[in-house]
């Protein structure tokens, strides 16, 4: 839509949590009648007093039939694509948008915009240090948004056309994406996730992921691992390539790309590998990855970060002193602490069994899990070999942790906890000298906590109390 276009029109918002309150205040800096409406009480006054400020209209405790009459809609990613409030609006002809493709229609700047189950956010924040460190050099701005933290919508207009934006993407976020163009855009996996909001239909949410290159011309480019099942099957499908128009960019740690794709990403003999512009270069080796991003599954993020880089020429000693230099993801295999011979570890960020999966890859064996939250439709049958090798005793925590008792029952020792204290004392218990305790949920954190931060700022505080 032509920003122009807004000016006059009349916008419900729906969800009033950061990217709604983000939405709702550029929607009304570009001259649009906005309603927001949030299903739920504030905890506090601080939103409602925020948008009295702003003259920016707003219901909280339910939906009324206010929004019903606006010209269109923009939802939060909060809020799922199967509610009832969204099925109401699209009945009624209300035609909806995501916080992201509302937001890029202001945008100025390139757009790499990065996806996948799990992974995205280490890969974007990777990216974000490589781009950081050229824009210091080369005097433009590199702004990190999206899923991060940072909504799209709070930034968009100090953007300018040399400036980039590494847009962290979620599936919610693509559900209602239909002009979203970046210029860059990277597919790190897709694996079952958020069933519950679709249907438990894993093809739906596979769909909503390929939404990032849907609007992508022959001038883009596409980023995907071809190791992952689904997107070397997806790839390699003739009648999907007859409609995928960015140049495809593959990259693998299994098979080495050259000869099919002029441009690609492998590990050859330990190094990584970029192909650009028809030119094989060797970036780094494997070995001098940061050790703060430990594991294969960070290999795969190294290389995806430094394709996309490449991609809009960035120079490899860039991307390489960054990569080496880089700090870790908060909340992501972070080390928290060592106590009597124990390491303990904050994953609080695996919130599918996916990186779950990953966690457990990285470590030696002789691990306590905390695992557990508001299950997302879990099938834990990929995990379990890898726990049944490596975990000696499962801490389980949250909704799920009946089913957790359930799937793990003769796997490994399970022990059920009430709260996060309980857990972490239970865990200290079972761990000796040399194992590792480790937070690595595999499941959502609403049914506890606010949101994986708070979960993992809860569990670092009480393992530092120890």
């Amino acid at each position: 839509m032509n920003t122009n276009e807004i000016k006059g029109r009349r916008v419900a918002v729906i969800g009033g949590k950061r990217s709604g309150l983000a939405a709702s205040k550029l929607l009304k800096r570009a001259g649009a009648k906005v309603m927001m409406s949030e299903r739920e009480q504030p905890k506090d006054d601080a939103m409602q007093r925020e948008l009295e400020r702003l003259h920016i209209n707003f219901e909280f405790g339910g939906h009324s039939e206010n929004i019903f009459a606006s010209d269109f809609a923009v939802i939060s990613p909060g809020v799922p694509s199967n509610a009832v409030i969204v099925k109401q609006l699209a009945n009624a002809g209300v035609p909806i948008y995501s916080e992201v493709e509302m937001a890029s229609w202001f945008c100025k700047a390139k757009i790499i915009a990065i996806t996948g189950t799990d992974g995205k956010t280490t890969t974007t924040a990777i990216t974000s240090r490589i781009f950081t460190t050229d824009a210091a050099e080369q005097g433009y701005k590199a702004y990190t948004l999206g899923n991060i933290g940072t909504p799209f919508s709070d930034y968009v207009e100090e953007l300018t056309e040399k400036d980039v934006a590494i847009v962290e993407t979620s599936s919610f976020q693509l559900d209602y994406a239909f002009t979203y163009k970046p210029c860059v855009a990277v597919i790190t996996n897709i694996t079952p996730d958020h069933l519950d909001r679709y249907d438990n239909d894993f093809k739906k949410y596979a769909a909503a992921k390929y939404r990032i290159y849907q609007s992508q011309d022959e001038t883009d480019t596409l980023i995907y691992n071809d190791d992952d099942e689904e997107l070397h099957r997806h790839f390699s499908d003739a009648d999907v390539l007859k409609n995928v128009k960015p140049q495809l960019v593959p990259l693998s740690l299994q098979k080495n790309l050259d000869e099919k794709f002029p441009a690609c990403g492998y590990l050859e003999e330990g190094w990584l590998v970029l192909k650009h512009n028809q030119n094989k270069e060797r970036l780094m080796r494997q070995d001098e990855i940061s050790t703060r991003i430990r594991g294969t599954h960070n290999v795969y993020n190294s290389l995806a970060a430094a394709l996309a880089s490449r991609a809009l020429e960035i120079r490899k000693e860039v991307i390489r002193d960054s990569i080496k230099n880089f700090e870790g993801v908060e909340h992501r295999l972070e080390f928290v602490r060592e106590l009597g011979g124990t390491e303990f570890i904050n994953d609080s960020k695996a919130t599918t069994v996916n990186a779950l999966w990953y966690a457990l890859d990285t470590l030696q064996s002789g691990v306590v899990l905390i695992a557990g939250g508001k299950d997302k439709g879990n099938d834990y049958s990929k995990v379990k070999p890898l726990v049944r090798k490596k975990v000696k005793a499962i801490i389980a925590i949250g909704e799920s942790k009946k089913k957790l008792v359930a799937e793990f029952a003769g796997v490994t020792k399970v022990i059920e906890a009430a709260t996060m204290d309980e857990a972490v004392r239970l865990a200290r218990r079972e761990a000796k000298d040399g194992d590792t305790v480790l937070l690595s949920p595999a499941c959502a954190s609403f049914d506890m906590f606010s949101n994986f931060e708070e979960r993992g700022e809860v569990y670092k505080r009480l393992v530092s109390s120890l």
